[in-house]
């Protein structure tokens, strides 16, 4: 639904990062496997819940194999985790991450809102800069502005599917402000850790058609409130970097 982008969104704005004078190769946004199991938030995320949708998904960190990681498990539930950010997507343009879902939906849809849930989910927003907007972008994000105060100009959501071809890049049924690219989709890989490796950049360009303005939130989520069924995901490690490191 529309609420989980605009909350999404009014939850960034916390404690982004601090500039980096000399800037490493890799920026760890998510280390997981440092955390301690049992521990119910990583250090550093906070939670994202929806005033509208009164079940939460549950996250806790857990023991997989030899890594430490995040397991999220909804049932006809709405929640995330997120972490505030500021990081140059030019400077940065790859992210990094591995995950793993038990199970895919049944009746999830990208093109529609009562289908808008995945049982794995990566959002990347990106902060409002008025010299990378166009015209008409920016009446539309004063609109939205109005209406929700503090909102991202755009987000990609990296998503696991059950149908969409992989690849794909699909508006989001509630607004043209996020955009769903299809990472994985189907049964073949369900029950195995798998890595991902997107790049950001790129992929803002080709969603939206213009440059990349700065990044300023990252944050994963298992959602099945439209559907009303049940999901279970592994998130490991996230990480952007440089190109070629």
């Amino acid at each position: 639904m529309v609420w989980k982008f605009v909350l999404v969104a009014m939850g960034l704005f916390i404690t982004p990062l601090a500039a980096r004078a000399e800037l490493p190769s890799v920026i760890e946004v998510a280390k997981f496997s440092s955390g301690m199991v049992g521990q119910a938030m990583p250090e550093g995320w906070k939670p994202l819940t929806f005033v509208k949708i009164p079940k939460q998904t549950v996250y806790e960190l857990v023991n997989d194999g030899d890594a430490v990681v995040v397991k999220a498990v909804s049932d006809a539930s709405a929640s995330g985790l997120i972490k505030a950010v500021n990081i140059d997507p030019k400077e940065y343009p790859i992210v990094r991450w591995r995950w793993k879902v038990e199970n895919i939906l049944k009746h999830n849809d990208v093109t529609r809102k009562d289908g808008d849930d995945f049982p794995a989910r990566l959002y990347i927003t990106f902060a409002y800069d008025p010299d990378k907007v166009s015209f008409g972008k920016k009446l539309k994000f004063k609109a939205g502005q109005a209406i929700f105060g503090d909102i991202p100009i755009g987000a990609l959501n990296y998503i696991w599917d059950t149908k969409a071809p992989v690849g794909s890049i699909v508006e989001n049924a509630y607004t043209d402000f996020a955009q769903m690219v299809v990472v994985e989709s189907g049964m073949q890989k369900v029950g195995l850790w798998v890595s991902e490796e997107r790049n950001i950049y790129e992929d803002y360009k080709k969603a939206f058609g213009e440059e990349p303005p700065l990044m300023n939130g990252v944050a994963i989520m298992t959602d099945t409130d439209n559907t009303k069924e049940r999901a279970t995901a592994y998130y490991g490690d996230i990480q952007f970097t440089q190109v070629g490191k």
